[in-house]
């Protein structure tokens, strides 16, 4: 195991206001004086973060952002009563007056059988707490740097060809951020982690043919997101890519409504694994606002589908050591053979509905979705081979997931693929069928995973789905 940041390095680092030091003991004080007032139980939590955003656009800068916030978020239990406060002044005025301001929340708040802390066997402790996820890599970069990087990305992508005649803009973003947090059953902990981008999003057009109306435009985007700043792909490959995006998808066209294949690119089938987490989610299943209510050890994926989970994996975007309650998180298997092995619990709605917590306080932690049926040579190609002819999409636009019944309904954009080849690019279409039933219809996953958050996936064939078009 690599050894933790030392917390005396953090500011000096990152160009944090605040040491590990004094938030250690920011949390200490409100404990103490929250117990002092006769709280049951109580838990503080104080973070700090830091950043710079750059955009350009045709080569010149359009904004830059610096952010610095800080926060103190206190709860405070009365029994089974339960009041929150926040503030972001660290004074010991102000801390005195927000845990006072939980106390009193939670003497006029209804009790409620499931608040409270997590148990104090769940909580992380040792090293589970200490457990070094290599999530911390400043990036020392000033406004100037930040756009000459943004810059060649912007200008990578409109050099590409003399048709991408335009651009929305390029971005760099470098943030980092560190939190402590401590109960008043044991648990101490926190660590410090960063997050950077790059994006660009360029413009193709064609000019007008004689007969039709204007030109046709379409824009595409693309972008590279790493703890590491030394891990982002090279701004040159990011803008080359992004343009090549948006020039494949001039002269689209409409298509007749039909019911055909559907490959969805791994950027956006990521989304389907999203509602896949949201489905089984505490707070929707005990809300019965769920359509795979009751669904642990059912088969909800076909046999060859595999779900896992691992919350330690170094640099992930999803790694975390403990949830945001404190609670140890650990490898597991979320859907194995297609049958439900798990749901994402926190404590709270692991009591309503008398389970157990599985340290899913603040959303999933690094999900895989696999098939035991992919073989190394599932790439792109390969996989528009298995869909031979329906439809390809690369974009997924509204919110058309009702998670009750499981109905879904997007509006689309891709490609249509004739004899496992893309044919030409399609638009102003709409793609539906029923969660539950695309998942059961879920008949190939490809080798060609990518990583968007906390979620890798590769493109995923579903067997049938309805097309509205024209």
């Amino acid at each position: 195991m690599s050894v933790i940041t030392p917390p005396s390095t953090l500011s000096a680092r990152a160009g944090f206001a605040h040491s590990r030091e004094r938030f250690e003991q920011l949390v200490d004080d409100a404990l103490s004086f929250a117990k002092s007032l006769g709280a049951s139980d109580a838990g503080v939590e104080v973070s700090e973060g830091v950043g710079l955003s750059v955009s350009v656009r045709k080569g010149e800068i359009e904004n830059v952002e610096r952010n610095r916030d800080k926060s103190m978020g206190v709860s405070v239990y009365l029994g089974q009563r339960r009041g929150n406060a926040s503030t972001s002044d660290f004074s010991r005025a102000a801390l005195e007056q927000t845990v006072r301001a939980a106390y009193d929340i939670a003497r006029f708040t209804a009790e409620d059988p499931a608040a409270g802390l997590p148990d104090e066997q769940d909580l992380a402790r040792g090293e589970a707490v200490t457990r070094d996820l290599d999530l911390f890599h400043p990036w020392a970069l000033d406004a100037e740097g930040a756009a000459e990087i943004a810059t060649r990305c912007e200008r990578a992508a409109l050099s590409v060809d003399r048709r991408i005649t335009n651009s929305e803009g390029a971005g760099v973003s470098a943030q980092q951020s560190h939190f402590f947090a401590g109960n008043t059953r044991g648990f101490r902990g926190g660590y410090a982690s960063s997050r950077h981008s790059l994006s660009v999003a360029p413009i193709a057009s064609l000019p007008a043919t004689k007969g039709q109306g204007g030109d046709d435009m379409q824009r595409d985007a693309w972008y590279s997101s790493m703890r590491a700043p030394g891990d982002l792909a090279a701004p040159e490959a990011v803008g080359r890519y992004a343009a090549e995006r948006a020039l494949s998808r001039l002269n689209s066209r409409k298509i007749a409504t039909c019911e055909v294949p559907v490959l969805f690119e791994s950027t956006v089938a990521a989304g389907l694994l999203g509602a896949y987490v949201q489905a089984t989610s505490g707070g929707a299943l005990y809300r019965k606002s769920s359509f795979l209510l009751d669904s642990l050890g059912k088969q909800v994926l076909p046999e060859h589908v595999d779900i896992h989970e691992d919350p330690h994996k170094p640099r992930g975007k999803g790694s975390a050591p403990f949830d945001d309650e404190g609670v140890t998180t650990w490898v597991r298997d979320v859907v194995r053979g297609g049958v439900v092995q798990g749901y994402f619990l926190s404590s709270y709605s692991a009591r309503k509905l008398g389970m157990h917590t599985t340290g899913h306080a603040g959303g999933s932690q690094n999900l895989t979705l696999t098939s035991r049926l992919t073989e190394a040579s599932d790439d792109l190609d390969a996989m528009l081979r298995k869909l031979h002819r329906g439809l390809f999409v690369i974009e997924l636009m509204g919110q058309g997931v009702n998670y009750v019944t499981g109905d879904y309904s997007r509006g689309a954009a891709g490609f249509w693929v004739e004899g496992g080849r893309i044919a030409y690019p399609v638009h102003e279409i709409t793609i539906a069928g029923n969660m539950r039933e695309m998942f059961k219809r879920l008949s190939a996953i490809g080798a060609d995973a990518y990583t968007l958050g906390g979620k890798t996936i590769a493109s995923v064939l579903i067997e049938r789905m309805k097309i509205a078009g024209s």
